[in-house]
């Protein structure tokens, strides 16, 4: 064979060799460079008090009774996992479009109800393609501008937690998305000084329960279930 045979050959090898490869590590190289890394799950800022001021020991009951509001530096939004040509990646969209109030009881230990608003319309990922697909055909949000949480059964913990101490409980609830409302469990953990709290947790779906089609675009496709996510400050009504 003349070298000039070989060397069409080789380079031709070459070019299937790297084709192979652009098709198994393609999207890998998406995952990893091209698509921005998933949210964190939510999670209460550290192990510390919510203010370092406050004092240790158990709360007063008269400083949780009564009605908390959504405050600033809130977000609610959702987590799915999407399969790329057989590679997973992880997605998250965030809006801090949340409003919402808490009822606790005279003692302190109950929560008696709570409502929770989301502007899904401004619900965001890294993907202004995907935000559209997910406002304008699978939660309709021109019809359905805003999701819902509302507390089903009171909430009663077995006692007054202390000052910045984790409470993890659960809360059943109706959720109400693309205007379908299903009996729900939110996954919580909460926090407070009596003046703020932290409010954090999850709530597994199922999209079709909600007439939402999971989108399939043949070498992308979303998985039929994910997380409602909410991660919310709280703050006593007046404070």
């Amino acid at each position: 064979m003349r070298t000039s045979q070989k060397v069409l050959v080789g380079a031709g090898v070459s070019v299937l060799v790297l084709a192979a490869g652009a098709a198994v590590a393609g999207p890998i190289i998406y995952r990893e460079l091209l698509t921005p890394p998933a949210a964190e799950a939510p999670a209460l800022s550290g192990g510390e008090q919510i203010l370092s001021d406050v004092a240790t020991g158990p709360l007063d009951p008269t400083a949780l009774a009564g009605t908390w509001e959504v405050a600033e530096d809130s977000e609610a939004g959702y987590r799915v996992d999407e399969v790329l040509s057989g590679t997973d990646v992880t997605v998250t969209g965030r809006t801090p479009d949340v409003a919402g109030t808490f009822q606790i009881s005279a003692d302190g230990l109950t929560l008696e109800a709570a409502s929770l608003t989301v502007d899904v319309a401004s619900i965001s990922t890294d993907s202004a393609q995907r935000d559209a697909y997910f406002r304008d055909e699978a939660l309709r949000t021109d019809e359905h501008p805003e999701a819902s949480f509302v507390l089903a059964e009171p909430v009663t913990l077995e006692r007054v937690p202390a000052a910045g101490e984790t409470v993890q409980t659960s809360a059943v609830g109706e959720l109400t998305l693309a205007g379908v409302a299903q009996t729900v469990t939110a996954e919580v953990q909460l926090r407070s000084d009596g003046t703020s709290a932290e409010i954090v947790g999850s709530i597994p779906i199922t999209f079709a329960d909600y007439g939402v089609a999971a989108p399939s675009l043949g070498f992308v496709t979303v998985e039929p279930e994910g997380l409602v996510e909410f991660q919310l400050v709280a703050e006593r009504d007046g404070a």
